[in-house]
């Protein structure tokens, strides 16, 4: 794809994420009365989508724009230790639900980002979730594939590019920072 096909195509991605406002906002108001009731968000997904949810989580526990206190967050696939163990011993299907299972608590918030929707492992996540009772938000590309419905909360960037739906998850992550900083969660302690 040249240069102006790539940029065409995020542009009209970009443009398009109004047709979804009302999942935007109430993905937002998800993550708000999470952080405010002083549960946590656990946040996972593959390859870039991996470092995405890791991008959000550091985002909260330590600041975006504006200094407050730390956010509790987690990027389910930054500890390459237990899911290489999680992996072996339960099978890569199994890397983020087993911790959705042994970390998620009432209150708790999961973020998963897939640019497919159809990552099993990112859909046992989902699932687990739900049997847990744990709201959920999904991140995802290409009309939601396998993880569509399954979630509190489904965020389907419009558009078939996968590319164009990660770089619009990106754009999301910070909209919803910037309305975190814009809350009253209390500047951090010196």
């Amino acid at each position: 794809m040249t240069f102006d096909a790539s940029l065409a195509e995020t542009v009209r991605t970009f443009q398009a994420l109004t047709t979804i406002r009302a999942q935007i906002d109430r993905a937002g108001d998800l993550i708000l009365a999470t952080l405010r009731r002083g549960g946590k968000l656990l946040i996972c997904g593959n390859g870039g989508s991996a470092a995405e949810a890791a991008h959000f989580a550091t985002e909260l526990v330590g600041r975006y724009a504006k200094t407050r206190r730390s956010l509790p967050a987690m990027a389910l696939s930054s500890d390459g230790t237990l899911l290489s163990c999680i992996g072996n011993d339960f099978g890569y299907d199994q890397v983020f639900a087993r911790q959705v299972s042994g970390l998620a608590k009432a209150g708790d918030l999961v973020i998963v980002l897939t640019s497919s929707g159809n990552s099993a492992n990112i859909v046992a996540a989902l699932h687990e979730a739900k049997k847990a009772g744990i709201e959920s938000i999904a991140f995802l590309g290409r009309s939601g594939g396998k993880a569509k419905g399954i979630a509190t909360c489904d965020l389907i960037m419009p558009g078939q590019s996968g590319a164009a739906a990660q770089e619009a998850h990106l754009f999301l992550i910070h909209h919803f920072c910037e309305r975190i900083d814009e809350e009253d969660f209390a500047a951090a302690k010196s």
